[in-house]
């Protein structure tokens, strides 16, 4: 691999190979993860590339790699290079094209459209046009005269684009489709190629254009979905202008469309953004007269944007691990109103298997700020349950956290590192589970006396003589299975 000042010098692949059909719209290929981790056998591949400046060894370790790679680790390795992320890998970006070639040769390799769109994406990004023009021209040979593949493609590659927040790659793709033959007359056409230029102009913070179009998308006798909607709305809503927001979640009701658990959470994701603390305690309680179930995903909407909390989940050894009524009491106002209205059992109970054999809490799924709140509301709620009676304590306790397969840093659990801090500065017995280091475990009776313990201020709060018990907190959150 040459580094010469324009980039990165590559040796031209081989024909492009046809292995399967296209993936048709309605199949809808799965995004590849561009944010995950890269394994260690795709790590050691990119450093080796990136440290010769030869072509053909280049090209001879691009080879090596895929052969000897399964399929996850070769896409997840193409997938690292296409990401819109900046990565200590990502000079090595334009690599993408011969290794797309390579991985095309694949026996278990499946051609869809979502792949190729994400390396022409990426290499348009770095200014790699005539590669990715290569790569465009035999798509469209391969798909001939397949319109609706034609304009699966196209949006696919204005997602990708979307990604890179390339507006003129978008609309050049938008374009594209428009000069489709049979584009004015096909409903499926427009209504897909709408769809997803409304919604790519979204993503890239341009919200005004994105209503137009689907103003003109209605004037033109199509309906507008629910997707069109949240994708302008939560646009508007990420800018700050909430007017706006508001305006068009009142054109979505007004269409017949419910405000649902998505939307709100795009609602509460917005007003955080902009520390619209007392505005999220105004629209959870929304929430809850329209009886919107909160999820894990309402948690992380929220309290990723709650700045006390966030001070501590990511300074987890200046922590002072404390009950969920004490942390109300260190809150700032606005801070405890958003917690006090968020704060449901039905969320914890979703996340808590109990058998007569083992009590279980799942924290996947959750990120730094919700897993510290469900630990917190979880102790409440067991010295609730078990702070006066020793029966029908589980034979054991397990609390799930994941080894990080899907951390930015492979093997690295931010919410395992929060846990295992948090478990140090409790004197807690739950341990690293030496058979999965994804748990912690504890016998249930030891850990039920510890937790007995704390609540009499004998490890955290000195001079409390009474369990500690939260009004925000519901003892009926999860029954024996």
């Amino acid at each position: 691999m040459a580094m010469t000042g324009g980039g990165v010098e590559l040796v031209h692949p081989p024909c492009f190979h046809h292995r399967s059909k296209t993936t048709s719209w309605t199949e809808q290929p799965t995004r590849l993860p561009i944010c995950a981790a890269l394994s260690k056998q795709g790590h050691r591949f990119l450093t080796s590339v990136a440290t010769t400046d030869d072509p053909a060894t280049t090209a001879r370790l691009i080879r090596k790699f895929v052969a000897s790679s399964s399929k996850s680790v070769a896409l997840d390795a193409i997938s690292h290079l296409v990401t819109p992320v900046n990565t200590s890998f990502s000079r090595l970006s334009p690599l993408a094209f011969p290794l797309y070639y390579e991985i095309n040769k694949a026996s278990w390799f499946n051609w869809n459209a979502k792949l190729i769109a994400d390396v022409i994406a990426s290499l348009h990004n770095h200014q790699r046009f005539n590669e990715a023009q290569t790569l465009i021209s035999e798509v469209e040979t391969k798909l001939g005269s397949k319109e609706r593949d034609i304009c699966n493609f196209y949006c696919n590659l204005m997602d990708s684009h979307s990604k890179h927040q390339s507006k003129q790659g978008i609309l050049d793709s938008y374009e594209r489709i428009k000069q489709l033959p049979s584009h004015s007359s096909s409903i499926y056409l427009k209504k897909r190629s709408y769809e997803s230029i409304i919604g790519c102009l979204s993503v890239i913070n341009l919200p005004n254009q994105a209503e137009s179009l689907m103003v003109e998308m209605k004037n033109k006798g199509l309906k507008a979905s629910i997707f069109e909607y949240r994708s302008i709305s939560y646009a508007y809503g990420r800018l700050g202008l909430f007017e706006d927001m508001k305006r068009v979640i009142a054109l979505m009701e007004n269409e017949g469309f419910e405000l649902d658990l998505i939307m709100s959470n795009m609602v509460l994701s917005s007003l955080g953004l902009h520390n619209e603390l007392l505005e999220m305690a105004s629209w959870l309680k929304r929430m809850k007269r329209s009886k919107t179930l909160f999820s894990v995903r309402t948690y992380n909407s929220v309290l990723n944007h709650c700045p006390t909390i966030m001070s501590i989940v990511e300074h987890p050894k200046e922590m002072k691990p404390i009950s969920l009524e004490e942390l109300l009491k260190n809150l700032k106002d606005d801070e405890s109103s958003v917690i006090q209205e968020l704060v449901d059992p039905l969320v914890l109970g979703e996340s808590m298997e109990l058998t007569s054999l083992e009590l279980k809490l799942d924290l996947h799924g959750m990120h730094l700020g919700s897993a510290y709140l469900i630990l917190l509301q979880w102790f409440d709620d067991l010295r609730i349950r078990y702070g006066t009676k020793n029966d029908g304590i589980p034979n054991k306790v397990t609390v799930v956290c994941g080894v990080g397969k899907h951390s930015v840093v492979r093997g690295e659990s931010p919410v395992k590192e929060l846990v295992k801090e948090m478990m140090r500065q409790m004197k807690s017995p739950l341990k690293i589970d030496r058979k999965n280091v994804g748990c912690f475990v504890a016998h249930g009776k030891v850990f039920m006396n510890w937790l007995c313990h704390i609540s009499k201020g004998k490890t955290m709060q000195e001079g409390h003589t009474e369990p500690i018990t939260s009004p925000v907190c519901n003892i009926n959150c999860f029954s024996i299975t």
